[in-house]
């Protein structure tokens, strides 16, 4: 047999979210070299870079966070495993955290008006 539909899931998640980290990595150089061959700033061409690969890692994230859990809890339910899960699911969040204030310089739970409501 070539396995059960939670393994086909699960693996069908992993592909995807490393396809789209890899998809945004590519697209995020290729846009950002294009953009240099028409002279436009260094500085401005890194930041677009950071901000577009950023949220391409966010994204895979998410769907590589959502793979491990089916992997995990539908597939080989151990003792073990759940603590695996829980390690690499709490990494993850962190990295997901530090790439949301890299990207907007803000935690995200705090709202963009949230600097007004102080007065």
């Amino acid at each position: 047999m070539l396995g059960s539909w939670p393994e086909w899931c699960a693996l069908a998640l992993e592909i995807l979210g490393i396809s789209i980290i890899t998809v945004v990595a590519i697209y995020s150089l290729l846009h950002g070299a294009i953009r240099l061959l028409k002279r436009d700033s260094p500085r401005a061409i890194y930041q677009e870079i950071r901000q577009r690969l950023g949220r391409g890692i966010l994204l895979g994230l998410e769907f590589l966070i959502a793979a491990d859990i089916i992997n995990t809890v539908a597939v080989e339910l151990t003792l073990t495993n759940v603590g695996v899960l829980a390690l690499i699911v709490l990494i993850r969040t962190f990295l997901s955290f530090t790439l949301e204030v890299e990207l907007t310089g803000k935690w995200p739970w705090q709202h963009p008006s949230s600097e007004l409501s102080d007065k």
